[in-house]
């Protein structure tokens, strides 16, 4: 039912699942669609990394009845954080060691000034290069080829589970037909998880180490949160490259429309 131009939608607060060791945990599915039918709920998680998960983490992820997890970090970033798995996890395990073409976001902190500026021009390149990431691009593709096939839950995540992570969740909310305000604040729910201080206080630390200089307070947020016109930047490569979202969705994704109903029909309500 719209609503001013809106679908309703279940309340932002009540998405959050919570997890003591694993950051921006959410319900990204259960939302209104154009079509009438919505999103199914408890069927689409994201997060960040799950190197932090504790044992009642664990016993948590083993209950929710996990068919797919999607792992969007790079070779370096699993060695150094692996995560952790619950006892008798049989779930299928997407990743890749698929060099990127840019540079890491470590490497970017190398010698840096870490202020405002610097955080938001690096994430805006980020939005405008990654969509044709070929690293990216066949996890994305591998992710709805599995949404096609599995009748279990899926989960996405890359380290803070905020731009892999959000870009392929947004592109999954248009491909459902989520209308777009809602998409756009669902991606903005991020912000919501930035603001945990452990958190803050995790991510404060490695800018300093890789930088020599702490961020302020307002840098830090710039660099842990997500804003709607890097969303909208993203889109607008795509568009310009393929003509539309839905292009790109066939032409770069492999989503065309068989693929498109199979994922309908498991994951429209």
């Amino acid at each position: 039912m719209a609503v001013g131009g809106r679908l309703r939608y279940i309340p932002a607060m009540t998405r959050f699942l919570d997890f003591e060791g694993v950051p921006n945990f959410r319900d990204y599915g259960g939302y209104a669609t154009a079509c009438g039918r919505g999103l199914k709920g408890a069927r689409l998680y994201r997060s960040g990394h799950h190197n932090g998960a504790t044992e009642a983490d664990l016993e948590k992820l083993a209950g929710l009845g996990l068919a797919v997890v999607v792992d969007l970090r790079r070779a370096a970033e699993r060695e150094r954080e692996p995560s952790r798995r619950w006892p008798g996890f049989d779930a299928q395990l997407i990743q890749n060691d698929i060099g990127d073409v840019g540079r890491p976001w470590e490497e970017e902190l190398q010698g840096a000034d870490p202020t405002v500026e610097f955080f938001r021009t690096v994430s805006l390149g980020w939005y405008r290069r990654n969509p044709f990431e070929p690293r990216l691009i066949d996890l994305y593709s591998r992710y709805f080829a599995a949404l096609a096939q599995t009748d279990g839950a899926v989960l996405v995540h890359c380290a803070a589970g905020k731009d892999r992570t959000g870009l392929l969740c947004a592109l999954t909310h248009h491909l459902a037909g989520v209308h777009r305000d809602d998409l756009i604040e669902d991606f903005l729910l991020t912000n919501v998880a930035a603001a945990q201080a452990t958190h803050a206080a995790r991510v404060g630390a490695l800018i300093t180490r890789h930088t020599g200089r702490a961020p302020s307070d307002e840098a830090l947020r710039v660099a842990m949160g997500v804003n709607a016109e890097d969303l909208q930047a993203a889109f607008q490569v795509m568009e310009a490259r393929c003509g539309s979202l839905d292009g790109y969705l066939e032409g770069v994704l492999g989503v065309d429309a068989p693929r498109r109903e199979a994922i309908a029909a498991r994951l429209l309500g």
